[in-house]
């Protein structure tokens, strides 16, 4: 399992463990939660080039259906073939096996945008404030 306080967030709940250029992608233990039970992930293709903020990943749930941006610009070098097989394994383990896609940054400064996790927790704190998901 990762470190939630050494991850970065994004607002649409994607975590990055960037160490270097070499990045792992999930989602939130909270944005899990919220989805509920998630019963297909649609990864992207090994080799696809992203910018940071594209829509690169979708996570079916029995609720709906949810873009996966990414974090970081790169190129995709993993998916996680487990999640595709299991995908509750995003429920039970979000900071764990439960991640979706590797990547390799071609711009890891674009990390310090994210949150970290403290910024994340007030971020989902003014969210639950609002009534916005």
């Amino acid at each position: 399992m990762l470190d939630p306080k050494k991850l970065k967030y994004m607002k649409s709940h994607e975590w990055l463990d960037l160490q270097g250029d070499a990045g792992t992608v999930g989602i939130s233990d909270h944005a899990q939660k919220e989805i509920t039970d998630v019963v297909f992930v649609e990864p992207p293709k090994v080799g696809r080039k992203v910018k940071q903020g594209e829509a690169c990943c979708v996570v079916e749930s029995v609720k709906a259906a949810f873009d996966i941006y990414a974090p970081v610009s790169g190129e995709i070098t993993a998916v996680n073939a487990e999640v595709v097989k299991d995908p509750s394994l995003v429920n039970a383990e979000a900071f764990g096996k439960g991640w979706l896609f590797k990547l390799k940054a071609s711009a890891p400064d674009e990390a310090a945008k994210l949150m970290t996790e403290t910024a994340y927790g007030e971020f989902l704190k003014s969210e639950a404030a609002h009534g916005s998901h």
